[in-house]
């Protein structure tokens, strides 16, 4: 779209000095009731005809032809006691008792040495009579001559006229103000003198035919200076943009219609003179979408194979009479492609560098003088990436070409082509920005890669139950069923349990219909069920595959060939021993240890036989005071290891140094898996010893003999 600018800098012009003249060349002659407006109403907007109109006036028209006045600007107000005895006025403090006409004296076209005159006006707007005089400011050029009744009062809504005089030395531009002076204020009232001007028959209005949106279309004019003065100009959007004409020369300008949307456009064009004028020319155009498509909305593209490629072709149908030029981007308008240039990476980017100079600016303060540099540096990047396409770019579907133009009634085909990396489903929408369409084309891509198709002969593998510490080995075979190599990896496991298996090989590659066996080795030394899931990478595939394994871990079956040890009634201190075998059912080999757990903790007991040998021992008659029970059992062996399928023959003696009834038992440890993990029931009975004297004891012992 059009747009409109001002390039050019306002020129300064100063006060001359002004030089008497001795005669009038011409007189003017003002309306009565000029139409009141205020300042900024003045303000308005020039075509190049009434640019041109009015400056080939003479200064007697452009009076004659001024219809409308302004407030004028009040420089002071006024102490009225020191003046007048009228204390009340029905004029606003705001505005002066005297309304100029004309507003603003205007000379133009004039020649150099010649005179010229402009009346100057002063109404009274009160509704008291008020004195009024024109204060001369010193000029070579300009002059006033008062009433003759200057010294009188003029009366409400009466006038008094003076006149101002011109006599320029050049055909160039002059100011000067008067300063009008009234009981209670000082307000001024401008002149200026508009010397040589240029003028550009620019066209009031220039109107484009129905354009394609997004299209570019120029008209050229063919423009003359028909002022009086050299054409410095700087129109915006025009080709050239800044000029110099002289006078009666004439040149091409070449103006430019973009739109960007549909619909009507209308603007501006401002061509700004050197000389300070602003000129404006209306621009209107407008635009439609052409008849450009797609052939289809959605491509589905057949699943593929990492490593592979596939393609399909999508094709964009041009049915209109113009060349229209197409580009695939990510985003669906422009405003959403803006805001994606200048986010995350440059500015993180930016964010980290000023971060780590600010460190090394703490570390030597001379490299401040970079940091201007680190600026321009990202600024320089910042243009760069304004002026990249954003085409379309991925590395799994590619389009091409990814821009080209098509002839009008033509038809362009684009391959999309598809390489996965990785198993998995891709979609994208693309977006086809083409001149003469307002919105971009979308086409919906949707894709699925596949990795090695590689599985188990079976996904779980029950082994039932195990002993603890034997050894077993399964064999897994892993077959590839698709149409690429397919390398796996083991991944370690991180369990207990699962650290007791063992796979060789861990890592390998099957080849298209091939199978590979995997040789799994377990031996656990815990206890307890277990479920273990092992994955395996392939590569390609975001899904591990899968291999699991259950079954529990036990510990070794044994069992003592009777149900229980009955000694009966034993004797006072003579030993019984009874006899037992240990039977390991088991697959391997067991580490054991036997005990008793109620015998008692103290020494050995003591046969009748260590009594008799010893009966001068005084320790006897302590027998009584001992606290400690003997330890009246004994067992051969208390420790050994059966091998699988094995059995061991147990002794158990007892001699009994305690009256009473025994019920017990021998309890089996075994190594690894838990104490009292089997317990034999031992029954006894001790009858009432004698008496403890000697002779009493041997001749009991004599007669039990």
């Amino acid at each position: 779209m059009l747009t409109s600018k001002v390039q050019a800098s306002q020129s300064t012009l100063q006060n001359l000095p002004l030089k008497m003249p001795d005669g009038f060349k011409t007189t003017v002659i003002a309306p009565r009731n000029p139409k009141l407006v205020k300042r900024e109403d003045k303000a308005k907007k020039l075509t190049p005809s009434v640019y041109a109109q009015e400056l080939s006036q003479t200064t007697e028209e452009r009076l004659a032809n001024t219809y409308e006045t302004h407030l004028p600007r009040i420089l002071e107000l006024l102490d009225m006691s020191e003046t007048t005895h009228h204390k009340f006025s029905t004029v606003d403090v705001d505005q002066p008792f005297f309304q100029p006409y004309p507003s603003e004296i205007v000379f133009q076209n004039y020649m150099p040495s010649e005179t010229y005159e402009v009346p100057l006006v002063l109404r009274n707007t009160d509704k008291i009579p008020h004195l009024v005089k024109v204060v001369e400011e010193a000029s070579l050029y300009f002059r006033v001559v008062s009433p003759v009744d200057i010294g009188s009062k003029v009366a409400p809504g009466m006038t008094s006229t003076f006149t101002i005089l011109f006599t320029p030395q050049e055909n160039k531009d002059y100011i000067h103000r008067l300063i009008c002076v009234t009981e209670r204020e000082k307000f001024e009232v401008p002149i200026r003198a508009i010397g040589a001007r240029a003028i550009l028959d620019f066209p009031d209005q220039l109107h484009f035919p129905l354009c394609p949106v997004k299209c570019s279309m120029q008209k050229t004019l063919l423009v003359r200076n028909i002022g009086n003065g050299r054409a410095k100009f700087h129109p915006f959007s025009v080709e050239p943009s800044v000029g110099t004409l002289g006078v009666g020369e004439s040149m091409q300008m070449t103006i430019e219609f973009l739109p960007r949307t549909t619909g009507d456009h209308s603007q501006q064009l401002l061509l700004h003179y050197n000389t300070g004028e602003d000129v404006y020319v209306s621009l209107y155009g407008a635009s439609s979408d052409v008849n450009v498509r797609l052939d289809r909305n959605s491509v589905l593209l057949e699943k593929t194979y990492i490593t592979m490629a596939s393609e399909r072709t999508v094709a964009i149908l041009n049915r209109s009479d113009s060349i229209v030029h197409y580009q695939w981007k990510s985003f669906a308008t422009q405003e959403e492609e803006e805001q994606h240039r200048f986010c995350m990476e440059l500015q993180q980017e930016e964010a980290d560098e000023m971060e780590q100079f600010l460190i090394e600016c703490g570390a030597d303060p001379n490299m401040r003088d970079r940091l201007s540099l680190l600026s321009r540096t990202f600024q320089h990047r910042r243009r760069q990436l304004r002026r990249e396409p954003l085409l379309f770019n991925d590395k799994h579907i590619i389009l091409e070409p990814q821009e080209g133009d098509i002839w009008p009634n033509r038809t362009a085909e684009i391959n999309i082509i598809f390489k996965p990396q990785e198993a998995r489903l891709y979609q994208h929408t693309v977006y086809c920005d083409v001149t003469g369409r307002e919105s971009r084309l979308p086409l919906r891509i949707k894709a699925e890669g596949m990795g090695p198709k590689l599985q188990f002969n079976f996904d779980l593998l029950d082994v039932g139950n195990v002993f603890i510490g034997s050894k077993h080995s399964y064999e897994v075979l892993v077959s590839n069923k698709g149409l690429i190599d397919g390398p796996y990896r083991l991944e370690p496991p991180s369990t207990a349990m699962g650290l007791c298996f063992s796979f060789s090989p861990t890592e390998g590659m099957v080849p298209p219909g091939a199978c590979h066996a995997l040789e799994v080795r377990f031996s656990s030394d815990k206890l307890g069920t277990f479920f273990e899931e092992f994955r395996f990478t392939v590569v390609g595939n975001p899904q591990p595959l899968k291999l699991t394994f259950r079954g529990c871990v036990m510990g070794p079956t044994f069992h003592f060939s009777v149900l229980e040890l009955n000694f009966g009634e034993v004797s006072f201190g003579f030993p019984y021993t009874l006899t037992c075998s240990l039977s390991n059912t088991s697959l391997v080999s067991m580490s054991f240890d036997l005990r008793i757990p109620a015998d008692g903790n103290g020494a050995d007991s003591i046969t009748t036989t260590e009594q008799i040998s010893q009966l001068d021992r005084n320790e006897w008659t302590a027998v009584d005071r001992v606290s400690e029970r003997p330890q009246e059992f004994r067992v051969t062996p208390t420790s050994g290891s059966i091998r699988a399928q094995g059995q061991m023959d147990i002794k158990v003696t007892l001699c009994s140094n305690t009256v009473q009834q025994y019920s017990l038992a021998l309890v089996v440890d075994v190594h690894g898996v838990g104490e009292e993990v089997l317990a034999l029931p031992i029954k006894a009975s001790c009858p009432t010893a004698p008496p403890f004297r000697p002779a009493l004891w041997l001749t009991w012992w004599v007669s039990c003999g």
